[in-house]
């Protein structure tokens, strides 16, 4: 009978015969992240407790580095919850520094959105805050300070949030969520100067010598030769991008910042900048005793980022002896909103990084740094088609707080696969245009670059949609 079930489920139901698992045991040991303690009996309620504090982890054999954390390890622990359901974080700070939480990609009322003088108080050293807020949408979110952003995320304060739909018809049962970043120590452990290079340094976006996938250097998964895998992965690095090949091999892309997109794509090389989500099927292919490595390739996001960095081995792959399985094409498709123009308020954002003045840089939207800028407005309910236009020498990975936006191409159409982003690559000497429409969620949300050393070097803004009663002020302190 059994047998019989078995047989039935493979013809009719062949997305449940895919979910079966085809991968070694413990084929993701390497990579596990830790998760948080669910402190809530009710299964549509995950409430948890994380802390900020200082840590010894080691990224290497031998290499100890003593870095900021979330509970203890880097990254921080992945946090796992279901489309609709509640999550409920008891922050605490044992930093000495304040610092907060923000929710990257969700879409939370302004209250939990974790941007000091903005939409919360700094958490100061020995205080709490209890974020609390629904989890709206599936897909691969993560979370990471909003105070010296650049400082503490390149310190180590970054982990993942994994929204997940059981019916999102998927069918690959063997997943991991990979968390690239990267982080710079001296022999001793000691952590690089935030500032290192002055202005040259945050004009250039710093970037560690130690690249980390789920903060470790070259960590191996093991697989069965054709197996298909998931792989959700979040760039967390503060400045560094990874153009990522597997020696050739496919990347199946299904789905982005804000979930599943309309339908596969399928790439030999991937870009993910920083603050991007891509969810990806890869069916990797080799024999025993021959790893397959994934590298993140040179590319150039500005003067200086090809030619002084190197191709990194950034993890491999290890093969088991069991006989090559032929994965299924994959079928996944999404009903997304087909965006349309007509009637949208036009923004510009224009993108620049005038001569220095006074031995100092500094980056500028529409001609003033975050510092002297005063909120764009929109209504509640309101369409915007936003024009972004980089004029300056490097690439700038744009980041819309509480919102996804659709990409328009140049013609008024939709770029297709039609998707869900929160952030995207407006590379240098280039113009791109976003379809936003801010939702029932008054407040003044952040914008700006996720080259976190560009934001704090002036590149970002703030939009007030609603009424918003501080519409007229200008920003004079940096976030």
């Amino acid at each position: 009978m059994t047998m019989l079930i078995l047989i039935l489920v493979c013809l009719f139901m062949p997305e449940m015969a895919a979910a079966q698992s085809l991968a070694p045991a413990g084929w993701d040991v390497g990579l596990k992240l830790n998760e948080p303690a669910d402190l809530n009996p009710d299964p549509r309620i995950v409430e948890i407790n994380l802390t900020a504090k200082l840590a010894d982890v080691e990224v290497a054999p031998g290499k100890l580095v003593h870095a900021w954390t979330y509970d203890g390890g880097l990254p921080g622990p992945l946090i796992k919850a279901r489309v609709g359901d509640r999550l409920i974080v008891h922050f605490k700070n044992e930093l000495k520094e304040p610092t907060t939480v923000h929710w990257h990609g969700v879409r939370v009322p302004i209250e939990m959105d974790g941007v000091p003088d903005i939409s919360q108080p700094e958490v100061k050293q020995g205080e709490s805050f209890t974020y609390d807020f629904v989890v709206r949408d599936a897909g691969l979110y993560w979370y990471h300070p909003h105070v010296m952003s650049a400082a503490q995320v390149g310190f180590g304060l970054y982990g993942a949030l994994l929204v997940e739909d059981p019916d999102d018809g998927v069918g690959v049962a063997d997943q991991v969520t990979i968390v690239l970043s990267d982080i710079g120590f001296d022999a001793k452990g000691q952590l690089e100067p935030a500032d290192s290079g002055g202005s040259a340094g945050m004009v250039f976006g710093r970037e560690g010598d130690y690249v980390l996938v789920n903060g470790r250097t070259r960590p191996t998964l093991r697989a069965r030769p054709g197996a298909p895998q998931r792989w959700r992965i979040v760039n967390a690095a503060k400045s560094r991008f990874f153009y990522l090949d597997l020696e050739g091999q496919a990347f199946t892309v299904i789905g982005v910042d804000g979930g599943l997109q309309e339908r596969p794509v399928t790439n030999d090389i991937l870009l993910v900048t920083p603050g991007e989500r891509v969810d990806v099927i890869v069916a990797p292919k080799g024999k025993a005793g021959t790893p397959l490595t994934l590298r993140a390739m040179l590319y150039n996001r500005g003067y200086g980022s090809v030619q002084y960095r190197s191709v990194e081995d950034v993890l491999f792959i290890e093969f088991t002896a069991q006989p090559p399985v032929t994965a299924a094409p994959v079928r996944v498709s999404r009903a997304l909103p087909l965006p349309a123009v007509e009637g949208a308020t036009r923004v510009d954002v224009v993108l620049t990084l005038p001569p220095m003045e006074n031995g100092k840089s500094e980056f500028r939207v529409n001609g003033v740094p975050f510092w002297k800028a005063k909120p764009f407005q929109a209504k509640l309910g309101e369409t915007q088609l936003w024009i972004v236009r980089n004029d300056s020498d490097w690439d700038h990975p744009f980041h819309l707080h509480g919102y996804f936006f659709q990409i328009i191409d140049d013609k008024d159409q939709p770029v297709r696969p039609l998707a869900l982003k929160d952030t995207v690559n407006v590379p240098m000497k280039t113009t791109v245009r976003l379809l936003v429409t801010f939702d029932e969620r008054p407040g003044e949300w952040m914008f700006h670059c996720h080259i976190l050393d560009h934001a704090d070097g002036g590149l970002m803004g703030t939009v007030m949609v609603g009424d918003g009663k501080a519409s007229g002020h200008v920003h004079t302190k940096k976030p």
